[in-house]
């Protein structure tokens, strides 16, 4: 019997209920399985009846009698039987009499045994069910917070689909306070993870090597979740050898194959791994199953949208071989204001792909226009003044970039007003339109072209500041300024030259 089931079950009742059927105080006992006395332990011989009790192992049903000595009896009757086996038994000390002349009011006494031990043994079992169940509803809790936590995260980053598994796999670190949380997937050469330390660990890169070589071909090979507590454990010969961590790792299941596994992972002081925590882990398995495969897919797309911007931009570099690597370094320069500036996340991510294709649309340039080394007559700066506008309706119709392209058509617009290709004004110009104006304008004096040599980072910088509050926005020139003043890495990587002191 449970001693925290047993003493949440008022047994004084029972005894009251005994005293009035026999209508004295009678020496009532209740006995674990034991044989150790819960209820009635100041009784003399109580002990002694216990382990005499115990020792015959009786739990056949019905009333039995043990004589205690010439004087006392104890009549005693088992307690249930449950899954579990028997709970233990109760008994009554009574006068002793013999077999041939018991008194009448022994067989009152042995129908109103037969009443409290049915009586205990069924409030035992609704308590203990109900422990069950409570129990039962914490670890649902506790699996359904688990859930909600990873919908949560899912939900919330969508659009950061990079961040999504760092940022969820520091929460679930947190949430099973764990050492190390991580998601391995070596076919894809993936090992993301997470720690929530309690005391360093100094070979991690040895302790994820591990992971991703014994630990996965075994997990792969069995199928099954793997437990690790004990350092003498025998799988520890060809799993974590040499190492006295903790592990449990869950396998993760795509198309019916384990293609990846979640590993939680604790240093050896910790408590042992539970099966709550196998729940749990599961639980984080199958969510991290479905949001492993959105994941990739996304990450595909990511990789096949930048494949394809990097298309885009070779078709208008093959066409004028002295502006080759002018958007990749307008993207890098835009991308540093953008970052200055505080930008948010998603703000970033537009300026990324406005930044690096806002000259896509010189593809419908003429190469007579584009590459004439001469200046341009009206009409063909009439051709070139159209490409931010050609920009913006080769991008429009992908969804992924409408906000991104915004950037890509205004970028040509002064803050005066003057530009093009809608005379926009001011503020009323898309910010990442006057962002990729201040990175484009630095770029075109800094560049070499067919007719001249790129002019020095000074000569950019007192143009730029020339400019600003008629071509550029004055708040994005200061920004860009002092990014300058920083001596920023960017000079040397396109080889900017500089002018002498």
């Amino acid at each position: 019997m449970s001693d925290n089931t047993f003493q949440e079950i008022d047994i004084s009742r029972y005894q009251r209920w005994l005293n009035r059927a026999v209508g004295a105080e009678a020496a009532f006992m209740v006995f674990d399985k034991a044989g150790i006395p819960l209820w009635g332990k100041d009784i003399p011989q109580a002990i002694k009846l216990g382990l005499a009790i115990a020792a015959a192992g009786t739990d056949a049903a019905g009333p039995h009698r043990h004589d205690l000595d010439a004087n006392k009896t104890a009549l005693y009757q088992t307690l249930g039987i449950t899954n579990d086996g028997q709970l233990g038994w109760l008994a009554v000390m009574v006068d002793h009499f013999g077999e041939q002349d018991a008194p009448v009011h022994i067989d009152q006494l042995t129908e109103t045994m037969d009443d409290l031990a049915a009586g205990i043994s069924d409030e035992y079992r609704y308590k203990h069910d109900l422990e069950m169940m409570t129990e039962e509803l914490g670890e649902r809790y506790e699996e359904l917070h688990l859930v909600y936590a990873v919908d949560q995260h899912f939900q919330g980053q969508t659009e950061q689909n990079d961040k999504v598994f760092q940022s969820l796999l520091e929460s679930a670190a947190e949430h099973l306070n764990v050492d190390v949380v991580a998601f391995v997937k070596p076919p894809k050469d993936i090992c993301l993870y997470a720690t929530s330390l309690s005391k360093e660990i100094a070979n991690l890169d040895l302790v994820l090597v591990e992971m991703r070589g014994d630990l996965f071909r075994f997990i792969q090979s069995s199928g099954e979740t793997v437990i690790l507590n004990a350092v003498d454990d025998p799988r520890r010969a060809y799993i974590f050898t040499d190492m006295s961590y903790k592990v449990l790792a869950c396998p993760i299941r795509s198309e019916g194959k384990v293609d990846s596994m979640i590993v939680l992972l604790n240093h050896a002081h910790k408590p042992d791994f539970t099966n709550g925590d196998r729940k749990l882990a599961e639980v984080l398995a199958t969510q991290l199953s479905n949001l492993s495969t959105t994941y990739l897919l996304l990450q595909s797309m990511g990789e096949f949208n930048q494949q394809l911007a990097m298309s885009l931009i070779e078709a208008v570099e093959a066409k004028d071989p002295y502006t080759r690597g002018h958007s990749e370094r307008v993207h890098f320069l835009s991308m540093e204001i953008g970052r200055a500036m505080g930008l948010p996340a998603d703000e970033l991510d537009d300026l990324y792909w406005g930044s690096l294709l806002h000259d896509v649309g010189k593809i419908g340039i003429p190469d007579a226009v584009l590459c004439k080394p001469s200046r341009l007559t009206p009409d063909e700066y009439t051709f070139i003044k159209v490409h931010p506008e050609r920009s913006y309706e080769i991008l429009r119709h992908i969804k992924h970039l409408e906000k991104a392209v915004l950037g890509a058509r205004h970028h040509q617009e002064m803050y005066d007003g003057t530009g093009y290709p809608h005379g926009l004004k001011g503020e009323r110009i898309p910010l990442h339109g006057r962002i990729i104006a201040v990175s484009d304008t630095y770029d075109s004096i800094t560049s070499s072209r067919a007719y001249r040599a790129g002019r020095s980072h000074e000569t950019a910088m007192k143009e730029i500041e020339r400019v600003s509050g008629t071509q550029l926005d004055p708040g994005i020139v200061e920004v860009f300024m002092k990014l300058a003043a920083a001596e920023p890495e960017w000079l040397q990587r396109f080889n900017i030259r500089r002018e002498k002191a």
